[in-house]
């Protein structure tokens, strides 16, 4: 276990949560942000490249098991990531639909950043959305960030979309 909240556990993903995780990355409506749900072939590589962040970082997105059922709900966790030629640490989140609108996200959210920053020492966190994904970014803005900036992000298919990055600095460190 890395972390605990009141409701969830997260954990390194594992390939027995393959069919949990199927039901995340292959339904259309929450991949709509990366444009377009995931076939078999993209979701086992997509947790073969989270095996390969925890083998090569420590980070990568989690299992998020709900405690009452034991259950694999979502993912969250924190993934360096290149933005626009800058080293950010950002925290990402994706939830089965029929655990949106209960509060699991901002649950999660909030445990990687003070993760982040009580274990880690980072002094700053982020979360890059897509520019019309209001949901994400009404997580990330009560996670206490705020937007930083926006770019065009490319998807490695082809696709460039609009993306926010919202971030919050470490309150410990000087601004």
């Amino acid at each position: 276990m890395i972390l605990e909240t009141e409701r969830l556990s997260l954990r390194e993903i594992r390939q027995s949560d393959y069919p949990a995780l199927c039901l995340i990355l292959q339904d259309a409506q929450v991949m709509y942000a990366y444009g377009r749900a995931f076939d078999d072939a993209e979701t086992q590589a997509w947790l073969d490249k989270q095996l390969q962040r925890y083998r090569k970082t420590g980070l990568g997105l989690w299992a998020a098991i709900l405690k009452e059922t034991g259950e694999m709900i979502g993912l969250c966790g924190l993934i360096v990531q290149d933005c626009e030629g800058e080293r950010v640490l950002e925290i990402g989140y994706f939830l089965q639909k029929a655990h949106w609108h209960r509060g699991y996200a901002i649950e999660a959210a909030a445990a990687c950043k003070q993760y982040a920053f009580g274990v880690l020492g980072e002094r700053e966190v982020c979360s890059i959305i897509r520019e019309d994904n209001l949901a994400s970014q009404n997580v990330a803005k009560r996670n206490g960030m705020a937007v930083r900036k926006r770019y065009h992000k490319h998807d490695g298919y082809g696709m460039g979309m609009p993306h926010l990055v919202f971030s919050v600095k470490n309150e410990g460190e000087p601004t």
